[in-house]
């Protein structure tokens, strides 16, 4: 089959859209234009299937990459017969292919080529298929020469052992079967290093840990992993020894022979010396790579779900990066998010100069007729906040904003750019207040990985992360749209067709001939040709164009459709698009052509009725419980207002006010059976929780959201105030430091944790 054919059966999808979407990936066309702007050519399929295609072509390719590769290597070596051929054309996965090519595969020495170099490769011959009356050592005995340092009986048969073994080990049926049995009977063992107990506490849980490889979660494997890359712990990945080396003699020893003793000495050491290292480096890369699809799957749709979450939209923001020793750095934006003013103030311990603080800022909100104070929940994010709200600001939000990521980009080279003469901190302050207004402007100028709200985003392959969070952030850049005359180059380079340096191009134009006042005028920015401008105009707004339509997502392709409805309904394009009864009378069946179908004549007249519209929600303030500003406010049973920050496959983080994340765990989250947080919960929505339990030396909250459980559920549970107790301890947080966001504090679950997903798997 061709890759088309192997496609379309792989995603259960028609061959003509897999083979139509192959050639717009192939043209250069994104997933967010192909999905949006080419659904007659693909059958409507969205971008996941879009993606999925491309993904799924891009590994059949490379497979196909690697047997051209390897035919030509065993064709150059004289060993290419038509059977081989088309053994390894008939091939479908990398793994099988690798095992066909290792017999033939160039090898530094081994133990059975300096065998073969002393002669005794018909020997080997001899023990594998030997005649019943066949004298073993007198055949063995043959072979003695001690010019070829073979000089005796039992140097022979050991040399023909080495041989024997590595024909075990690179025969394709033997490491079909071996690793059948690796992955379904695999035990992942882990043991402490002696003497490291103390300096791993953190993964105390794996001191004297098994678990089965195929029913190991995402987060255990890699923590697992992490462990033993700290060499805190010693880990294997196998089944039992005694099953595997059954496995290879039900395979290879004929007990009637003279050779069986020989054949069984030589698939123990094929097995332990060859196989077993090579089965357990592929099981432990397999349960890697679904550990990292699982975990690159978790962080891409907490990524998704903070990109969108609601704007405040153009408000003139006061904005606070709060601060005990250093005070609180304030910036003053305006609509559009430019810097008017920014200063220090010291409301906080130990300067505590609250009535000039005051004074300050109340003088600043009239000055810039500010609508909205964001304060960075980062150290002292409470006390600033009670301090704010003490002012009594008539007409103003005040509104406490994850800072996480802010000093990523207050280092930047975006921040340097943009604020060359600006502090880091008041460059933060910059970024608290702008993520406010819109969080998915500001939040591209990170690198995705550092903006919190993933789980084990460093032990995970960099790339495959990269691409899918790349892909996260260009799907919801282009599904909000992105106006042109007030971008910034970041947010404008994940618009389809665009990148960084057209984006620059963009931003220069901009700045030496003005606003652009209507689509067509992109065509005139250095090398944005005819295909970008295809790929990009319809995500891209121009605010009060002359053209209602450059304010929409409909795609400029496609004005001309627009504009014949206008003529047959006797108006213009701007009273159709603000008149709905307009709208009910339009055919879409009067408008169908070769290459414009109902899909895309669906979404013009969706695009009419609500034109640029944005699919966030909308904002709505939050505040947390006053008076509960530490951990050592809380106390069991207590119900407070929280923000979700991330979301893993054990449970959701939830901000409650004061300064660490407390864990929702699954068994926690609903009072009916989940197997996924996101059924539930999703990244920044806001809830009501109950704390169950409080772990202040270990800096340890336990939450819960069940309805009418909560705090009867803890009952006879101890508060844990300054001391340890392990039995009651649900999980670790992912914050210690809220500005540190490697979320690394998480990956050691509680006996009581493991028992409860235990518990899940087999309901």
């Amino acid at each position: 089959m061709n890759i088309t054919n192997k496609i379309a059966q792989a995603l259960s999808i028609a061959e003509k859209q897999v083979r139509d979407t192959l050639a717009l990936l192939d043209e250069g066309a994104t997933v967010p234009f192909i999905s949006r702007y080419r659904k007659e050519v693909t059958g409507s399929l969205d971008e996941v299937q879009v993606a999925d295609i491309r993904d799924k072509a891009l590994q059949l390719r490379e497979l196909d990459k690697r047997r051209e590769s390897i035919l030509k290597s065993i064709e150059d070596q004289g060993k290419l017969t038509d059977a081989l051929k088309d053994k390894i054309l008939a091939t479908e996965t990398m793994s099988v292919l690798e095992d066909i090519y290792l017999p033939y595969k160039p090898k530094r020495k081994t133990k059975a080529s300096i065998a073969k170099e002393r002669g005794l490769e018909p020997l080997a011959d001899i023990l594998l298929s030997p005649d019943l009356s066949t004298d073993i050592e007198a055949e063995a005995a043959k072979f003695i020469d001690a010019e070829k340092e073979v000089e005796d009986v039992e140097k022979a048969l050991a040399g023909a052992r080495d041989i024997i073994a590595e024909k075990l080990n690179e025969d394709s049926e033997t490491r079909a079967e071996m690793r059948e049995l690796f992955m379904s009977k695999g035990t992942f063992k882990a043991r402490v290093i002696p003497g490291k107990e103390e300096e791993g506490a953190k993964y105390k849980d794996y001191f004297e840990w098994s678990e089965s490889l195929k029913n190991a979660p995402s987060h255990r494997v890699l923590a697992m992993r992490r462990a033993e890359k700290e060499m805190i712990i010693s880990l294997d990945c196998s089944p039992e020894e005694e099953d595997a080396l059954f496995l290879m003699e039900d395979l290879h020893v004929d007990q009637r022979t003279p050779s069986a003793a020989q054949i069984q000495m030589a698939v123990k050491d094929a097995y332990k010396r060859l196989l077993k290292p090579s089965m357990e480096t592929e099981s432990r890369l397999v349960s890697k790579k679904g550990a990292d699809e699982e975990a690159i799957g978790v962080f891409a749709e907490n990524l998704r779900q903070l990109l969108l979450s609601a704007p405040l939209g153009q408000k003139r923001v006061l904005a606070l990066d709060p601060g005990f020793r250093t005070g609180c750095k304030l910036v003053c934006l305006d609509r559009q998010g430019k810097l008017l003013e920014n200063t220090a103030i010291y409301p906080n311990e130990p300067q505590r100069k609250v009535a000039e603080s005051g004074s300050i800022v109340k003088r600043l909100c009239e000055k810039h007729d500010i609508e909205a104070i964001a304060i960075g929940n980062g150290t002292a994010s409470r006390e600033t906040e009670s301090f704010v709200r003490n002012l009594g600001l008539s007409g103003v939000e005040v509104v406490v904003v994850n800072e996480s990521g802010a000093s990523i980009y207050s280092a930047s080279e975006t921040a340097r750019n943009e604020f060359p003469d600006l502090d880091l901190t008041v460059r933060g302050a910059v970024s608290i207040g702008r993520r406010l207004m819109d969080p998915l402007a500001e939040l591209v100028k990170i690198d995705p990985k550092s903006i919190g709200v993933g789980q084990y985003q460093h032990d995970v392959d960099q790339s495959a992360l990269k691409q899918s969070l790349d892909d996260v952030v260009m799907s919801c850049v282009n599904a909000v749209g992105v106006e042109v005359n007030t971008a910034s180059k970041e947010l404008l380079s994940y618009v389809s067709g665009l990148g960084p340096s057209i984006a620059q191009n963009i931003v220069d134009f901009r700045n030496e001939n003005g606003a652009f006042t209507n689509r067509a005028q992109l065509k005139k920015v250095p090398r944005l040709g005819p295909k970008a401008y295809e790929q990009c105009a319809g995500f891209l707004r121009i605010r009060d164009a002359k053209n209602p339509l450059d304010a929409s997502a409909v795609h400029p392709e496609s004005y001309s459709i627009v504009k014949q409805m206008a003529d047959d309904l006797g108006v213009t394009i701007g009273e159709l698009m603000s008149n709905e009864n307009l709208h009910k009378q339009i055919k879409l069946d009067n408008y169908v052509t070769e290459n414009v179908g109902i899909p895309t004549l669906t979404d013009i007249l969706k695009e009419l009725a609500k034109p640029g519209r944005d699919p966030r929600e909308k904002f709505e303030a939050f505040q947390f419980a006053d008076g509960v500003e530490k951990i050592t406010d809380l106390t069991v049973g207590m119900k407070l207002p929280g923000i979700v920050t991330n979301i893993t496959n054990f449970g959701a983080f939830v901000d409650i006010g004061v300064h660490q994340d407390g864990l929702v765990h699954l068994s926690q989250m609903a009072d009916r059976y989940i197997s996924d947080p996101n059924e539930v919960v999703k990244v920044h929505q806001k809830v009501q929780v109950v704390v169950t339990d409080v772990d202040i030396s270990r800096n340890r909250i336990a939450l819960s959201m069940k309805s009418g459980d909560g705090a009867g559920s803890s009952q006879g549970r101890s508060q844990n105030r300054g001391k340890s107790n392990s039995s009651t301890n649900r999980r670790p947080s992912n914050q210690n430091n809220r500005r540190n966001n490697s979320n690394d504090n998480d990956e050691n679950l509680s006996m009581q944790d493991k028992l409860a997903m235990l518990k899940n798997r087999f309901k």
